[in-house]
């Protein structure tokens, strides 16, 4: 990380305006949304919007080409390109050869992307952006924020300050005062300009329609007055039949901004009059740059899926913290991340790219259906097969992680090792530049005795049915009390648990991290370990861990050519369950009963961003919860992530700090005096956190409140 970009997140942090713009709009966005999708399928319309739009991505040639035969018949110039500097030098030939001196421009996050603006300016020319958050950071003199409202970033008091230097008036930070100085500023540029450009929402093939979706009646004066119009499109753009265009105006208000339908839909099919009765010229300008080669990416053909709705953005823990010019080049957030290393260049995503702390929020609400991790995680996986790993990385994921024997003595030594510094099960303080580690939260000290070791002593009785225990490494060495809470409880239904020694690290740290060789052999160690023993199943109490072995080991081996290891990988896929799945499983057949009547101790829940978006379990526990007798009462944002993010927290505490904070805060809320969850990552982090407030508020798994009530 460069010092610019640890600098540019400091000062976003420092910045109370803009964390608390974004911070409202978010909290406000989630509510709207929500009420805006009431009544609607919304798996059902993404999947037929991913059809629609990754259908498309596979005929990208035959519908620009289609496109520009419809639009062409009638009256439209289409010009094809795949160079951002082809297109900028269409439209200054085509300004001077029609004489044009002034441009107006509705928003087009095309043209950001090509950085048109700046080159028709050195040219002569004078540009004006109409739309009013795209005016107002032209003003600034900055880039957009955001993909739909490029100034959210900007407080009214800020807006009032630049509209006064442009109207040479002192303004009041009057919000339809400062609307109405907009308007009157803009419409002599409407009126006066020689050129129109904007962007579209969608490009129909079958018809060359052009259809525009915005909230100003800006677009449609831009797209209108001037006698000649030119339109930006992305090849992505592309849907084959005017039939298409319905879904995704259902969805884009309601994810953009949480409207049902925004105020204008404006649809353009072939040239036009002007007002005064002259030929109309239309151009449209069918950009490339980069999307056709990334149609031919197995792994990234899934990105065209993209919609613009930025709603990646608004549900984004990161993106509300540090905003779109700190998460972001052009485009901002998740996809622009993605977006950036295919447009621009991937190196260029390097630092982004690392922001992301793989919550899968943005995966969840998409309305194209982009799993948006997992592309980051592939951006992560070929920086590293073009650069390599740094020295550190090298260290922790080949040295160390891809060795069990060398991995866990390390861990056995800093048991010793921590023992100055560890008071009450916590570690509150360390020295020299180990100092920062423990500054925002305590740590868990490393158990004396481990799960693997405490398994030995612990007696059960042989049962027909046998259950392999993936114990993964903090409940292995930091939280063995989980690990013995599990065996109480499946013991008490009359399962027999088994704890393989071979089982190591799944392999998770070194896939977000890009390292997919080390992952893969542990994988490989993994399923030699846990497929050793017949069982009916494979449990984990975590939901990192369990992700990986029902998930992760398949692509990781597909992607490393594992090919020999992808039956076995399936197999243990279709075995493995988490704890709580399992345990309500085990609760509805009756072979397991807790303590029936209620118990005056409250308890909130908190969910893990695995646990609810990749395993998509958060009933269950709260089911169990309530069955055990605790007054369960719901939390504000509980499903948000606490920042954890495995090495996340330690890459970027001065992040994970302030999301910490925010749960702690929505935990104290509740009253409750016990917070649940069924993640050891987010125990760390949130348990970690009370402690440094000197907080009592008991962190638990769900396991450990569950085998306190067993009948």
């Amino acid at each position: 990380m460069t010092e610019q970009f640890k600098q540019s997140i400091e000062q976003a942090l420092h910045n109370p305006n803009l964390t608390g713009a974004l911070g409202r709009f978010s909290e406000a966005y989630v509510i709207s949304r929500a009420k805006a999708y009431e009544g609607i399928d919304f798996e059902g319309l993404r999947s037929r919007i991913a059809e629609i739009k990754g259908g498309a991505a596979e005929r990208l040639e035959e519908l620009a080409q289609q496109f520009q035969r419809e639009a062409e018949a009638r009256g439209a110039k289409v010009f094809r390109t795949s160079s951002p500097q082809a297109v900028k030098e269409y439209i200054l030939n085509l300004a001077r050869e029609k004489g044009v001196k002034l441009v107006v421009k509705s928003k087009s996050m095309a043209s950001e992307e090509i950085h048109l603006n700046p080159y028709l300016e050195q040219a002569g020319l004078t540009v004006k952006e109409t739309d009013l958050g795209e005016w107002i950071i032209q003003l600034a003199g900055q880039k957009p924020s955001h993909m739909v409202m490029p100034a959210i970033h900007m407080t009214k008091e800020e807006v009032a300050d630049l509209f006064s230097k442009e109207v040479q008036e002192r303004l009041t930070s009057d919000i339809p005062r400062l609307v109405k100085v907009a308007r009157q500023e803009l419409r002599q540029y409407f009126l006066a300009a020689d050129m129109g450009i904007s962007g579209a929402n969608i490009a129909v093939a079958e018809t060359g329609t052009l259809v525009l979706v915005t909230n100003e009646g800006n677009a449609r004066l831009v797209t209108t007055l001037p006698r000649i119009h030119v339109a930006i499109v992305g090849l992505e753009k592309l849907v084959p039949s005017f039939t298409d265009i319905a879904p995704i105006l259902q969805a884009l208000p309601r994810s953009a901004t949480g409207q049902l339908l925004t105020s204008y839909v404006s649809m353009i099919t072939g040239s036009t009059p002007n007002p005064d009765g002259s030929g109309k010229e239309l151009h449209i300008i069918l950009m490339d740059n980069r999307r056709s080669e990334m149609a031919r990416d197995p792994k990234f053909k899934e990105a065209l899926q993209c919609i613009r709705c930025a709603s990646c953005l608004n549900v984004c823990p990161v993106y509300r913290l540090v905003g779109g010019h700190v998460f972001g080049h052009v485009y901002a957030g998740g996809i622009g991340t993605i977006l950036t290393a295919w447009f621009d260049e991937l190196k260029k995503s390097e630092e982004i790219q690392g922001l992301c702390i793989m919550c899968g929020r943005c995966r969840e609400v998409c309305p194209g259906k982009i799993d948006i991790p997992e592309l980051i995680v592939e951006i992560r996986r070929r920086l590293v097969k073009e650069e390599g790993q740094s020295l550190t990385q090298k260290a922790i994921f080949s040295g160390v992680l891809s060795n069990r024997r060398l991995f866990h003595s390390l861990l056995r030594a800093a048991s010793l090792a921590q023992k100055p510094f560890a008071r009450g099960g916590f570690i509150r303080h360390l020295p020299l530049f180990f100092s920062g580690l423990a500054e925002f939260r305590s740590l868990p000290t490393i158990a004396e005795t481990p799960l693997r070791d405490r398994v030995k002593q612990i007696k059960q009785t042989p049962a027909r049915e046998k259950a392999v225990f993936y114990a993964g490494c903090l409940i292995d060495f930091a939280y063995p009390q989980m690990g013995e809470a599990v065996i109480k409880v499946l013991n008490k239904a009359g399962i027999e648990v088994v704890f393989p020694e071979g089982q190591t690290c799944c392999g998770a740290p070194a896939r977000y991290n890009g390292a997919f060789e080390v992952a893969a052999q542990n994988a490989v160690d993994n399923l030699k370990a846990l497929l050793s023993t017949e069982a009916s199943y494979v449990v984990s109490a975590c939901p990192t861990c369990t992700a990986a072995l029902k998930h992760e080991f398949i692509s990781t081996l597909e992607t490393q050519g594992r090919q020999e290891w992808l039956s076995r990988a399936r197999e243990l896929a279709a075995k493995t369950v988490d704890f709580s799945s399992l345990v309500k499983k085990l609760v509805d057949e009756g072979r397991l009963t807790l303590l029936e009547g209620e118990t005056l101790e409250k308890v909130t829940y908190h969910d893990s961003c695995h646990l609810k978006r990749t395993l998509k379990v958060w009933q269950q526990p709260r089911e169990l919860l309530q069955k055990a007798g605790y007054q369960l009462a719901e939390m504000f944002e509980a499903d948000m992530c606490c920042g954890m993010g495995g090495s996340y927290s330690l890459k970027f505490p001065e992040i994970s700090a302030p999301i910490l904070q925010r749960k702690l805060q929505n935990i104290k809320n509740t009253g409750a005096t016990t917070v649940a969850m069924d993640c050891p990552g987010c125990v760390m982090q949130i348990a970690g956190g009370f402690d440094k407030q000197g907080e009592g508020i008991r962190v638990k798994h769900t396991a450990e409140l569950l085998a306190e009530k067993l009948k």
